[in-house]
């Protein structure tokens, strides 16, 4: 540094994450300029004449290769230059909720939770329940989950949406097929540089924990309800015994959701790139279906039908559909992008 300035750790770590996010891009460019000189010595040996035969035939062979790496090059160049979501290195937070069906939805929205803790294990990602309402045969009318990870908001932002179930039911004596749903929200953390949260915005009701069927749980009031009046988002936590822990969870929570929406209200302002991309990440939108009887998941989004339901809910075959989507979603930016170069 200049003048033999220490550098502040500060300053350290700044550094470290755009090294860390310009590093993929430099490696692309360089791979590029590697494939772009040895095509020109392989282009520069065929027209030479006065080369033996042999060696330009093999020039010849080794060409077609070379030009589809370069060209795989170019596209991951130019993907590796899309505008990055500032969001993707975050933890996610997971609000997931039974949905039309009854008690078959939420036994189906409980099947959903397991499906994203085996996902998080296989990823090392922490999985954590932050509150959670279940249901006396097992199931969840609604379930709150922090994964934590670096890029664990990029794995799973595409899990947004209605998740549509067709089973039938273990209580169905005739065996018909019934079909239920449940929604998913996935949100990023945010931390309280990203979302300015004013103490005179918030009201603050404290009660007595409730378990099934409303009888108390603590004989304190330990449970917390955090109303932000400007927006009238409502959060309730009670899972802790501690006041003060169930407050910071809600403040968790809310935190997220205000910072999900002022995403959401910049992306209206950029609204024709945002329905460019794979789905809106609406929560009314029905996004996949899992039909036990035929084994199969479909992602409706793309079209994409695995054979492997029992994969995907044990989580193994579920980035299968994340890595289809994400792919898909890189793409149609390219396609944006490059209409909008060429306009």
């Amino acid at each position: 540094m200049a003048g033999g300035d220490k550098m502040s750790s500060e300053d350290f770590v700044r550094l470290s994450k755009e090294h860390a996010e310009l590093k993929p891009v430099i490696d692309s460019i360089v791979a590029w300029q590697d494939a772009t000189r040895e095509l020109a010595d392989l282009e520069e040996i065929i027209e030479d004449r006065g080369n033996d035969a042999d060696m330009r035939a093999l020039a010849e062979d080794e060409i077609y290769e070379v030009r589809k790496k370069l060209h795989a090059l170019e596209n991951q160049v130019k993907i590796e230059l899309l505008p990055k979501d500032a969001a993707d290195e975050k933890n996610a937070i997971l609000e997931i909720r039974a949905g039309t069906g009854g008690d078959e939805a939420a036994l189906f929205a409980g099947v959903l939770v397991r499906m994203y803790q085996r996902y998080a294990e296989l990823h090392r990602f922490k999985f954590e329940v932050m509150s959670a309402s279940e249901t006396d045969l097992g199931g969840y009318k609604e379930a709150i989950i922090a994964i934590s990870g670096t890029g664990a908001y990029a794995r799973l932002k595409y899990e947004s949406g209605v998740h549509r179930v067709q089973r039938v039911p273990a209580t169905e004596a005739g065996g018909r097929i019934h079909t239920s749903a449940a929604t998913v929200a996935v949100l990023p953390e945010a931390e309280d540089v990203d979302v300015d949260i004013q103490e005179k915005d918030l009201r603050v009701d404290v009660f007595r924990s409730s378990g099934p069927g409303g009888q108390s749980v603590n004989t304190t009031d330990s449970a917390v309800r955090i109303t932000h009046i400007p927006t009238g988002i409502v959060v309730q936590q009670q899972d802790e015994k501690s006041q003060h822990k169930n407050r910071a969870k809600a403040m968790k929570v809310l935190r997220a959701r205000l910072y999900e929406r002022e995403r959401e209200r910049a992306d209206e302002e950029r609204a024709s790139t945002r329905r460019g991309q794979v789905g809106s990440g609406d929560r009314s939108e029905r996004i996949r279906t899992y039909n036990y009887p035929q084994g199969r998941v479909t992602d409706h989004r793309i079209g994409l039908t695995l054979h492997k339901m029992e994969q995907v809910l044990m989580g193994e075959a579920l980035d299968e559909l994340i890595d289809a989507l994400t792919a898909e979603d890189q793409a149609s930016r390219l396609s944006a992008m490059e209409k909008t170069v060429k306009k």
